[in-house]
């Protein structure tokens, strides 16, 4: 079963060479997309040095997982932020889950880099998030290419457009776990988390009332 990772970035050739060095360890057959936000450091560079792909693409995550995914040959699409790590053989953890038909894609388990309380904290929180159906994209969305194409790809919101992907699929069929821990950054909660989590928590509540992500992307900014 052929995988395409699709990578959006912007700015990253700071985790690029820990992202190279994680997916060496993926498994099976590959092939590695970047879709860039016209990045204005080395990314596009150190992509090449890689034997990666580059797409170029407006800036959005929806918007540039979009144009990954319209380049993309496998039979099943992994949408990636840049500072989210896979565990070793994701691929054949993702591929065992697949045999089951009813499954239409999932995520991993997550984890939150550091030793610091806020890092832990999060870890704990984000299964309980998930329960009340907010399920985000730093956890490594996969998606059959097929159910992907059904729902019209992302939605090119400015944000919580992986909120929405994981609302439409999860109506098509199961939307499963990873049994397996993805690590990402905890760098935008580092030094100011009681006010990036709160502003947080109230965009997300915004936004489940009906407030459109093209109004809260404003207040979105103030965070990033």
């Amino acid at each position: 079963m052929k995988v395409s990772l699709i990578i959006p970035t912007l700015n990253e050739e700071k985790i690029l060479p820990l992202q190279a060095a994680c997916v060496r360890d993926f498994g099976g057959e590959l092939e590695i997309i970047v879709a860039d936000g016209l990045s204005s450091d080395r990314t596009q560079e150190l992509a090449r040095q890689y034997g990666w792909r580059i797409v170029a693409s407006e800036r959005g995550r929806g918007t540039q997982m979009n144009a990954g995914a319209a380049v993309a040959t496998g039979e099943v699409l992994v949408f990636l932020h840049a500072d989210t790590m896979l565990p070793a053989r994701a691929s054949a953890m993702i591929s065992e889950l697949l045999r089951d038909s009813r499954v239409v894609g999932g995520n991993f388990r997550l984890e939150f880099s550091g030793d610091r309380w806020e890092s832990r904290w999060l870890t704990r929180l984000y299964p309980v998030l998930r329960l009340g159906g907010m399920c985000y994209g730093d956890s490594g969305f996969f998606l059959r290419r097929e159910i992907f194409e059904r729902v019209g790809g992302y939605r090119e919101y400015p944000l919580f457009e992986d909120c929405d992907m994981y609302r439409r699929v999860s109506r098509l069929g199961r939307f499963v776990r990873v049994d397996g821990v993805a690590t990402t950054s905890s760098r935008r909660f580092e030094g100011r988390f009681i006010r990036t989590f709160m502003l947080w928590i109230v965009l997300q509540v915004l936004y489940w009332c009906g407030v459109s992500p093209e109004r809260l992307a404003a207040y979105y900014r103030i965070i990033r």
